[in-house]
């Protein structure tokens, strides 16, 4: 007999099937308490007959059934085109079905008994994941496989991306020009790809253009190209970025880095739609649609003089704001999976596991070099994990995304916005100490230091011998 908590509700649904009763009581209570609806089956039969598919979000699958087993439903929802994420239960280790489900799709396959946090952990990132995908698909059922992964570039599942998601389909089929507002690796160029791959002029170019990188004698030629004998290198004709994004997306990154004394050239471009390569007097034809992106605050450069407000309106006509990943950590555990799967393929690595400990340690960290910085630390994570848990070292010494919050009264050091060797190793044994304390000095296992710290228990113990800590005597 199946059992349902609800029928109406908008909460995730999970369904599990597992001849086991034991096992259905106890995951559906462990998901349950997780805040998500549950559904249990005793047989892949009663699933495919009573099972609400069109609700489902992830499937937690034993392999060994009575009657059609757990691959050969696997094999039966592939064949109905039901796309669901599929967790597969097995008492017994079988290594050749291991390679077989995950061959055919499986996102896990766990041994019994379980670790409650891990499958926790992973069902609520598979289900993230089908949430997203299922919403892309009821905007255009049309859509294939590979049109969802595009649209993934720009990865999340909280309101702030749902936010940009939707932004981005409402503006793309304009020619407005957009304005992308954010912190450095937060993503700014993977939504102005985006807005182009959507857009009517998708079978154009998409042209980069880095504002940052380009010597202020070269803005103009850059930006409109030269002719033979411009000016002394200038040693044949060469095209201008607005020339080779003829009829397509010019991508102005970091926009707030022109010089203000070149300002004019862009502003006169984007006002008449033409232009003149150096050292030409004839005019030509901008048909270039402008997708812009800075980190700086324009309206407190254009406040400080140091940015036209002419040109400020002209690019702020579809302003997009991208917010910090410290202020979006409910996107932290879909970004760590698909930087842990790119990093796996990558590196031709197993795919390594995300641990408890591991996850706090991204949860509780600032990224001031947001999701860039995180998928680098994913990548050198990996490399070492070797398709082990994933362990992160992030200093207590780097500096936060926000400067000022290092502005005590420590010291002048402190006050320029920086840390020495010694401050920084004087916070580390605080921290230390007070972690040591918080588990009363227990170093490995389930909530130990080790697992609270996201490090190996024998690094933990390298660090606590380096800076001289000592277990206090009992009284």
């Amino acid at each position: 007999m199946s059992g349902s908590d609800l029928t109406n509700d908008n909460r995730p649904l999970v369904c599990i099937v597992d001849d086991d009763l034991s096992i259905q009581e106890s995951l559906s209570s462990l998901f349950r308490s997780a805040g998500l609806s549950v559904e249990t089956f005793p047989s892949a039969e009663v699933f495919l007959t009573k099972a609400r598919m069109e609700d489902l979000r992830c499937l937690i699958l034993d392999v060994r059934l009575p009657g059609i087993t757990g691959l050969d439903l696997q094999q039966e929802l592939v064949r109905r085109e039901i796309k669901v994420p599929i967790i597969f239960l097995t008492g017994y280790g079988d290594i050749p079905i291991a390679v077989r489900a995950a061959k055919a799709g499986a996102v896990e396959f766990l041994t019994k008994p379980l670790d409650d946090e891990y499958l926790l952990q992973i069902v609520r990132s598979a289900i993230a994941r089908c949430t997203i995908h299922k919403q892309i698909s009821e905007r255009n059922p049309q859509q294939n496989t590979e049109a969802l992964r595009a649209f993934g570039e720009i990865i999340g599942e909280g309101r702030g991306w749902r936010q940009i998601a939707s932004q981005v389909e409402i503006v793309a089929p304009t020619d407005a020009t957009v304005l992308v507002l954010g912190e450095t690796g937060t993503g700014k160029e993977l939504i102005a790809r985006e807005i182009h791959r959507r857009s009517r002029r998708r079978d154009k170019p998409l042209v980069r253009l880095n504002c940052a990188c380009i010597p202020k004698e070269l803005y103009e030629s850059e930006f409109f190209g030269h002719v033979k004998g411009a000016f002394t290198s200038a040693v044949r004709d060469r095209i201008g970025r607005f020339e080779a994004a003829e009829g397509g997306t010019l991508f102005l990154d970091e926009v707030g880095e022109i010089p203000l004394e070149l300002q004019s050239k862009l502003l006169r471009v984007l006002q008449e739609k033409s232009y003149e390569r150096v050292g030409e007097t004839r005019s030509r034809t901008a048909n270039v649609r402008i997708v812009a992106a800075t980190n700086r605050d324009l309206k407190q450069e254009v406040a400080s003089g140091r940015f036209r407000e002419d040109l400020y309106y002209r690019l702020n006509v579809f302003p997009i704001k991208v917010a910090p990943l410290r202020d979006r950590k409910e996107d932290i555990l879909l970004l760590a999976s698909h930087f842990i799967e790119i990093a796996a393929k990558e590196l031709r690595c197993p795919r390594p596991r995300l641990t408890r400990a591991g996850l706090e340690a991204l949860l509780n960290y600032d990224w001031p070099g947001n999701v860039r910085e995180l998928c680098n630390v994913i990548q050198r994570a990996a490399i070492f994990a070797q398709g082990g848990a994933l362990h992160f070292d992030l200093r207590m010494g780097d500096p936060p995304a926000n400067p000022a919050s290092q502005r005590t009264a420590i010291g002048d050091h402190v006050n320029a916005g920086y840390l020495t060797e010694a401050e920084m190793r004087r916070r580390e044994r605080e921290n230390l100490s007070m972690v040591l304390q918080k588990t009363g000095w227990r170093i490995k296992g389930a909530a130990g230091a080790a697992e609270l710290l996201g490090v190996r228990p024998t690094t933990l113990m390298s660090r606590i011998e380096k800076l001289g800590l000592r277990r206090p005597a009992l009284t």
